[in-house]
């Protein structure tokens, strides 16, 4: 037979929080007279000062293990508070499903997630130590303003073909050195298209032709303006992902062996890296084998079955978006030679791999 290795015995004494935004109901439960348990419900308030009180009461109980469900933001103040002195656990709201048919409360629920969780029936989610945290918070808001810029330069597209302006027709990239100038030009009154075509740089100066058709269209004050407000914007973010991106360095540093270490990945750069890094920590003794992190990140296909036939399609579920985003990212390819007169009988352009890069690929390296 075999051995069960799942812990039976009973949290002698526990806690467990239903958190709200404004307030909290928390659970205890302890030891009573024989061997029946004694529980009692309180309900504090979210506010610093009424966690510290309520954290005293714990202690003062003998708390071993406090327990929470994971509610939107709303569980981080207690969980970061409580961590330094309790074993604190998050646990997945879909694990503690309350009974069907019974009334829900937030005292109920606290009541119940306490009963589950001393008898040890939840497993606690990956909450990062604090440096790893800190981390997250940087690549993930990163990742956010880079999704802020890609969407602003996505309506400056749209606002120049509201104009008639054909330029992203042309030019691969609107928003290289080429179509700047040329976007700067518009917003200061310029109409004139062979004026405007000739503010071309590179390789784009082959295209003069085609961006003195691209330019003839309806481009007026009232797109300028807006034109003008979309561009400072564009600005402003690159200056903020420049700035995170920069503060992320220095928070890195202590892990820069597991980041040269990642690097060394075929397809993952040092950017993709520190958001690896972020996302999962750099201590594996978490997870007990490489499948339950593939398990945990939602990679590997949920299982199903039923009198011996699987049931479902196998899907993964919804894992974490920023993980999957790096790890799903192509690998760079190193840029294609320029050939030179002496081969290029390979039918290749002179000026091959040397276009403007494009910038609809906004998901970072």
């Amino acid at each position: 037979m075999d051995v069960e290795k799942d812990e039976q015995e009973i949290i002698e004494r526990v806690a467990a929080l239903d958190i709200g935004k404004a307030e909290l109901v928390c659970c205890v439960r302890v030891p009573g007279p024989g061997r029946r348990r004694m529980q009692e419900v309180r309900m504090f308030s979210t506010m610093t000062r009424t966690l510290l009180l309520m954290a005293d009461w714990l202690a003062g109980l003998g708390v071993s293990r406090v327990v929470m469900e994971a509610t939107s933001d709303y569980w981080k103040p207690p969980f970061y508070l409580l961590e330094g002195s309790f074993e604190t656990w998050l646990v997945n709201a879909g694990d503690v499903k309350h009974l069907p048919g019974r009334p829900k409360t937030d005292r109920l629920d606290a009541v119940w997630l306490c009963k589950v969780a001393e008898r040890q029936m939840l497993r606690p989610s990956f909450v990062p130590p604090p440096p790893i945290r800190i981390l997250r918070d940087l690549t993930r808001y990163r990742v956010d303003l880079i999704g802020a810029r890609t969407a602003e330069k996505q309506r400056v597209e749209k606002l120049l073909e509201d104009a008639q302006i054909k330029l992203s027709v042309v030019a691969s990239d609107v928003f290289g050195v080429s179509g700047r100038a040329m976007m700067a030009a518009l917003i200061a009154g310029e109409r004139d298209p062979q004026v405007l075509a000739d503010l071309a740089r590179g390789a784009m100066r082959a295209k003069t032709a085609l961006l003195e058709e691209a330019f003839i269209g309806r481009f007026d004050e009232h797109h300028a303006f807006l034109l003008t407000t979309m561009l400072a914007r564009i600005d402003g973010l690159t200056a903020d992902i420049d700035a995170v991106q920069q503060r992320t360095e220095e928070q890195i540093d202590p892990f820069a062996s597991a980041v040269d270490r990642s690097d060394e990945i075929p397809g993952v750069g040092v950017t993709a890296a520190h958001t690896i890094i972020a996302e999962i920590g750099v201590d594996m003794t978490r997870f007990p084998t490489p499948a339950h992190l593939a398990s945990w990140a939602k990679f590997a296909p949920g299982i199903k079955e039923s009198a011996g036939r699987r049931e479902g399609n196998g899907a993964t579920g919804h894992g974490n978006r920023y993980l999957a985003g790096a790890l799903g990212e192509p690998p760079r390819q190193p840029p294609r030679p320029t050939p030179s007169p002496a081969n290029a009988t390979d039918g290749l352009p002179a000026d091959a791999g040397r276009n403007e890069p494009s910038s609809r690929s906004g998901a970072p390296s």
